[in-house]
């Protein structure tokens, strides 16, 4: 039975990707410092012989025993909320935590696929994105320590397979939502849906004019697998390409509540991209992939996961 390390394992993404891989017959260790993680992500997995949880910073020496044929390295946080209010983690996990797996997979002679975002494309001049596209970052801005973190961990990740002949794998993950995001996270569906559940006003920044593509996460943990198991090196997008306005959105989650909350606009954040869309040729070409829940379905069991929970 192979065994997958799972960085960031406790968090929304990384469970769902750690059910995956058992489902796939793989032994999976996941590892967390319960920043932004949260155990109740796992509880389910308890008990399973296949299934290990071990809380640890992976920013800092990095070592299991026993053999490790993959490591999936998603520890970060991932919110505007969470690496607004925690800068410094945020580069950390994007650079040493980046060059601590990176070291385990090279220790075992492991497979490594990094998860990077869209981010990395900053606010773009080019729409949809595809891998080839540089991105338009404000390093110095607020959301660079983000959107920098990620660049790096990519650039590192080249180096390590261009110098160490490493399998690494890059998938620039786009805009994600369904069960386990946190209700506070700040992203616009927990938000949405809180807010709209709660009758409260549904809180658009700007005119709502900004775009973005929303993937389900069942079919984007898919997309990763599938990814892991390629002999694909170069970035590879992953993400819906069904673009709507976040105030088509908004609204769509009001529809789909039956909320009668009212929409209410605030002023735009520094450095917020105006359009975000993946071009995912790659992923159809090289994995066979692309996303199958409408966006409608995805919302209404993302619904349902957070209506006792608000």
């Amino acid at each position: 039975m192979k065994h997958a390390l799972v960085t960031g394992g406790a968090g929304f993404l990384g469970s769902h990707l750690g059910d995956l891989l058992l489902k796939n017959g793989w032994r999976v260790t996941a590892m967390d410092n319960l920043i932004t993680g949260d155990t109740a992500n796992i509880a389910h997995n308890a008990g399973n012989p296949d299934f290990r949880f071990v809380q640890y910073d992976v920013t800092n020496y990095l070592f299991l025993p026993e053999k490790v044929d993959l490591v999936l390295h998603f520890a970060s946080p991932a919110s505007p909320i969470d690496y607004l209010q925690l800068p410094i983690q945020t580069l950390k996990v994007g650079s040493l935590g980046t060059h601590k797996a990176l070291g385990l997979a090279k220790a075992h002679g492991a497979a490594f696929l990094l998860a990077s975002t869209s981010e990395v494309y900053g606010d773009p001049l080019i729409h949809p994105q595809t891998e080839d596209y540089w991105g338009n970052v404000n390093p110095v801005g607020p959301r660079g320590v983000y959107d920098e973190a990620k660049r790096f961990a990519e650039a590192m990740t080249m180096a390590y397979h261009r110098y160490h002949g490493l399998d690494t794998k890059i998938v620039r993950i786009f805009n994600t939502y369904g069960p386990r995001m946190r209700l506070n996270d700040g992203r616009v569906v927990p938000a949405f849906i809180s807010q709209a559940l709660c009758g409260e006003p549904m809180t658009v920044f700007g005119d709502g004019s900004q775009t973005r593509s929303f993937c389900y996460v069942s079919d984007l943990v898919e997309g990763i697998y599938r990814l892991s198991q390629s002999d694909e090196h170069d970035p590879v997008n992953i993400g819906n390409p069904r673009e709507m306005t976040v105030l088509q959105f908004a609204e769509l989650i009001r529809d789909i509540t039956g909320s009668k909350s009212e929409i209410v606009f605030r002023e735009l954040p520094v450095d917020d991209p105006k359009v975000r869309q993946p071009d995912i040729s790659r992923a159809r070409r090289i994995l066979g992939w692309e996303p199958r829940v409408p966006v409608e379905e995805g919302l209404k069991a993302t619904i349902e996961y957070f209506r006792p929970r608000v």
